[in-house]
């Protein structure tokens, strides 16, 4: 993440873009590329700091693609436009998910819509949070 992409603890706006980046380019005999399921799973150990449920069952990724030569590229949301995390977050997906095997570089959108709602929760999260 660049020093500059700093939102001084009050989150991006709706409508401002803001991407993080890390990991490197795959070389071709670096191995198999990663499968999604390994990605989701590396997301799974990714929590909001003020709720007990990662972000993959928040619903807050939007959107996974993997391409062929291991490069990722996610699309996620935050639960609110002001999130005091949203200059933080994006950049811990994305080493989050560089770190594991047969991914290369990574690239995290912070997209505002459609904006989250709980709705978007899995059934796991909602039982954990207590909404029923």
């Amino acid at each position: 993440m660049n020093p500059d992409d700093s939102f001084a603890g009050f989150g991006t706006p709706p409508g401002q873009e803001y991407t993080a980046t890390a990991g490197t380019a795959l070389l071709p005999d670096a191995g198999p590329i990663a499968t999604e399921a390994a990605v989701i799973a590396a997301l799974e150990t990714v929590y909001d700091p003020e709720i007990p449920v990662n972000l993959y069952e928040l619903g807050l990724i939007y959107n996974l693609t993997i391409a062929k030569d291991g490069s990722v590229d996610i699309e996620m949301s935050l639960t609110a436009p002001g999130c005091p995390v949203a200059g933080e977050m994006p950049g811990q997906v994305a080493e989050t998910v560089a770190a594991v095997p047969g991914v290369g570089t990574v690239e995290v959108h912070l997209v505002w819509e459609p904006a989250w709602t709980p709705e978007r929760m899995s059934a796991d999260a909602r039982l954990a949070l207590g909404m029923f």
